[in-house]
């Protein structure tokens, strides 16, 4: 089996140390970088498949560290934060963040939504497939979203959610089966996430975001995409 590579980026040395140990227990190849413009330069000469990204480091922040990766960049990235303030994690997710954890964390339940996001990016569609919905043309092979023949720039979570919505057009999921069945594992309970990506979401598929018709809200049930 391939060895994936993982970059850490974490300005402190002592919890660098240990996350480096267990990954490495676990079998990945383990890069690490303490700043901002070393995290960008490892992850442009190292190609790594997923970033455990620390919002507070020196010289660039992590919010801005993941914003320059979103240009080229679809891996996983998932962020690591010591604030109780929840605008720094809304907003790491508007900009493309798959998942956070707020320190201090568990080893094991980091290791596991590791796992989690490097096997979703092992799945492979059985087929081709294309759903056609209301002007949208969304290849799930290829990951890639056309709206009334434009391409959409969508983050790579939104498109995971936006696919599952579309292969169970009009059923209603809650928040909480939309966390298990696109993030893949119990989100300890945040349905703040889902929310998110579902208005940015709307930002790009609706007409009028603030009144969708596509990608409905089901009150006191959860969401749907309107067959």
């Amino acid at each position: 089996m391939a060895r994936y590579k993982i970059l850490v980026v974490e300005d402190d040395r002592t919890l660098q140390d240990v996350l480096r140990f267990n990954l490495a227990k676990e079998g990945y190849v383990v890069n690490q970088a303490y700043s901002g413009p070393q995290a960008l330069e490892i992850a442009r000469h190292e190609q790594p498949d997923l970033i455990l990204l620390d919002i507070m480091l020196p010289e660039l922040n992590g919010l801005e560290v993941l914003r320059i990766l979103r240009r080229d960049y679809t891996l996983p990235v998932i962020l690591l934060t010591a604030k109780s303030d929840e605008v720094d994690k809304v907003v790491g997710l508007e900009l493309g963040a798959d998942d956070y954890v707020t320190k201090p964390f568990g080893l094991k339940e980091l290791m596991a939504r590791v796992r989690a996001h490097l096997r979703r990016g092992e799945t492979v569609p059985v087929a081709a497939q294309v759903i056609n919905l209301d002007g949208l043309d969304i290849d799930i092979p290829h990951h890639t979203v056309l709206r009334k023949g434009s391409p959409l720039d969508l983050t790579p979570k939104e498109f995971d959610l936006l696919a599952f919505l579309a292969r169970n057009k009009g059923l209603v999921f809650s928040r909480e089966q939309l966390l298990e069945k696109v993030w893949g594992f119990d989100f300890a309970g945040d349905t703040r996430t889902v929310d998110v990506h579902i208005r940015w979401l709307r930002q790009k598929l609706e007409d009028d975001p603030a009144n969708p018709r596509l990608l409905v809200t089901v009150r006191g049930t959860g969401y749907k995409l309107e067959a």
